[in-house]
């Protein structure tokens, strides 16, 4: 996608009548277009090669192949690794935000959000940033705690899988983690949003992540975050504590 040049949109949804509406509603924008309709999750992945949409709405129930292996198959492949994927559905469960996160999907959304809101996420992600819907980022968050077994009283092990990472670098891992938006991150570490960015492109670069959606997962996963909502301290630094419950997650 170049500057002028309208967002390609691939609509994976089985349901003819909701495929029809999410069309009527791209199309009715300047600067989108669709480039095809999907009824599966394999024609999904066909479309996908043949038509390198700039990025799917991708519903998780399908035939022949849900929406979850269809995302996992488009972000491997490096033929369409570069196409965006935008999971859209009814049920706001955390197992398909984990397991559409984990496949490559850079955002998450409800079919009932509003239309203004859908067609900012689009463009949103088309620039390469991630976005989960608010409610879904907190829950995430307080799900990633509930599942990681309580630790044993005393210090906590060293974080693993962060490697090369820096400690200012961990810190923005942190607040990422905790939610916090670039403008938030700047401001809490006193920081310009330029160097800010710089550092969240070297975390992606390291941790080998796609998008921001990743760096959350990884930070909880790799335990930087604790289920107890402490954070794992190194060298004596200790990053500086955020609520969980921050609503945003985008670059």
């Amino acid at each position: 996608m170049t500057t002028g040049t309208p967002i390609r949109i691939l609509i994976a949804e089985d349901q003819a009548l909701l495929s029809g509406s999410f069309r009527v509603l791209v199309d009715s924008e300047p600067d989108l277009i669709t480039v095809g309709e999907a009824g599966t999750g394999a024609q999904a992945v066909a479309m996908t090669r043949s038509e390198r949409p700039d990025l799917v709405l991708m519903d998780i129930r399908m035939p022949e192949l849900d929406g979850i292996e269809a995302t996992r198959r488009i972000c491997a492949s490096p033929t369409t690794a570069e196409t965006r994927v935008l999971i859209l559905t009814m049920f706001d469960l955390d197992d398909y935000v984990f397991a559409g996160l984990r496949a490559g999907a850079s955002g998450f959304l409800l079919k009932d959000t509003p239309p203004a809101d859908l067609l900012a996420a689009i463009r949103v992600i088309a620039r390469g940033d991630a976005l989960l819907a608010p409610a879904v980022t907190r829950r995430l968050i307080a799900e990633f705690c509930r599942r990681r077994a309580d630790p044993a009283p005393g210090p906590g092990p060293e974080p693993s899988g962060l490697d090369g990472v820096t400690d200012r670098e961990r810190e923005v891992l942190l607040l990422i983690a905790n939610g916090l938006s670039n403008t938030e991150i700047s401001d809490r570490l006193h920081l310009s949003p330029g160097t800010v960015k710089t550092h969240i492109g070297r975390l992606l670069t390291k941790l080998h992540a796609r998008d921001r959606a990743q760096l959350v997962i990884t930070a909880y996963e790799s335990g930087l975050v604790r289920p107890t909502g402490k954070q794992c301290h190194r060298h004596g630094h200790t990053p500086p504590s955020d609520e969980l419950a921050k609503t945003r997650s985008r670059v």
